[in-house]
């Protein structure tokens, strides 16, 4: 099966370096087109990929297709490539805010439309991507798609109309996670330490968190509970953070975010 991908910037390369480090494909089963000379040169050195300087080439190769521009880009990709897509193509769309009803009035015609909600992490294998399909996808394609998602991390196929929380709960909450454990370590660095250990120790503590809400099972709040000993260190800090609203002000940021994603 031919994949093909319009755009081979940071999401793209984390998705194809996944299907490959999981043998889902092999190099010569991936062709990709992007902007520049050097991107194509870049990605076909570091993935053995076959690549064109055209994106209607790739949409007329490819089997699956994937469109990994950003949103702004998306209407003129498509009426540039969509005389040259087959009705029978997979068509994948990474682009935020751009719903499946938009996706099929743009290639104006019936298209077997998956759209992905990738994030950062992908690029480290540990992204989360939520995934919905319009009617003409079957359950085998919907499968299909979830699995390629899934060789970078993790994947859930979620109605559309939650499309834009899985936008502001994984797509950009990793922006203030990182805004997060930067203040960590401005703190640990007021305190004393050097900042390349505050980062590492503050980064640290956020991955092995993450990883003990995910693999324990526990509500968070029982597992911030276990931390807190009676009249200790970190239920004073607990306290501190209650008094500033830390939980308002990012449910505050998450909602805006699934605001600004419904008018993109």
């Amino acid at each position: 099966m031919k994949i093909g991908f319009i755009g081979l910037g940071n999401m793209a390369k984390a998705i194809i370096g996944g299907m490959l480090q999981n043998e889902m494909v092999k190099p010569g089963d991936i062709v990709g087109s992007a902007k520049t000379e050097k991107t194509l040169k870049d990605v076909q050195t570091q993935f053995g990929i076959e690549v064109r300087t055209s994106n209607l080439a790739v949409a007329e190769e490819a089997e699956v297709l994937v469109l990994a521009v950003k949103p702004q880009f998306l209407q003129e990709v498509i009426e540039e490539i969509r005389d040259g897509v087959k009705s029978e193509t997979l068509v994948i769309s990474i682009a935020a805010g751009k719903t499946l009803d938009w996706l099929g009035e743009a290639f104006g015609k019936e298209m077997k439309i998956v759209r992905c909600m990738p994030n950062t992490p992908a690029l480290v294998g540990e992204g989360c991507t939520g995934v919905c399909v319009n009617a003409k996808v079957s359950g085998e394609e919907a499968e299909y798609s979830i699995r390629l998602m899934e060789s970078f991390g993790k994947a859930s196929q979620v109605p559309e109309r939650l499309m834009d929380a899985v936008g502001a709960v994984s797509g950009s909450s990793p922006a203030y996670v990182f805004m997060f454990i930067e203040a960590m370590a401005d703190a640990a660095v007021a305190a004393g330490m050097p900042r390349t250990q505050a980062y590492e120790f503050a980064a640290q503590a956020v991955y092995g968190s993450a990883k003990l809400v995910l693999e324990s099972g526990k509500h968070p709040g029982e597992l911030k509970d276990m931390v807190c000993s009676p009249g200790g260190t970190t239920i004073e800090g607990v306290r501190i953070l209650e008094e500033k609203g830390m939980r308002g002000a990012v449910m505050d940021a998450l909602l805006a975010t699934v605001e600004k994603s419904k008018k993109l």
